[in-house]
């Protein structure tokens, strides 16, 4: 972003890029989760499940990819390391049901992680409302995406 796209953004831009590092963060783990349950899930329906998570991977990390750009039009750079990224993620320790043939338990994971990322990105709408157009448009699709996501997996826990 040039010069007066990064002037017209009201906020503190350190402050800005940390909260955006911490969705980046937070969409590499989903997106590193949703991989793994794609290719370690079982049972008679798996290929369908797996399936539905590799999906889930795909649009995590386009997720992360739009907020790296956008990190990088405020003049940052996103996390490099994996272990940092856990760390901002904030979401804690994932577990997988031990039974991988448990398919409702790994939808119960994924679906905690679409309600915190709509926390996440509601949060940041609200922060940036008035303030940086162009970073709250991205929070405000973001937010769609997930609640729509979040849908999916209720619907899939009730079948």
């Amino acid at each position: 972003m040039g010069q007066k796209g990064r002037e017209i953004a009201k906020l503190d831009h350190k402050w800005l890029i940390k909260e955006l590092s911490k969705a980046y963060a937070f969409e590499w783990v989903v997106h590193h989760y949703a991989s793994l349950a794609s290719n370690i899930v079982s049972g008679l329906r798996a290929p369908v499940y797996s399936e539905i998570f590799k999906k889930a991977a795909e649009g995590e990390f386009g997720h992360a990819n739009r907020v790296a750009k956008r990190i990088a039009e405020l003049g940052g750079e996103p996390p490099e390391s994996l272990s940092e990224m856990e760390k901002l993620a904030g979401f804690g320790k994932v577990s997988f049901p031990k039974e991988r043939s448990d398919v409702k338990g790994f939808i119960k994971v994924f679906l905690k992680m679409e309600q915190h990322a709509i926390v996440l990105y509601n949060d940041l709408a609200q922060k940036t409302h008035g303030k940086d157009l162009v970073t709250h448009e991205l929070a405000e699709d973001l937010l769609s995406e997930e609640v729509a996501e979040e849908e999916e997996y209720e619907n899939l826990l009730r079948e």
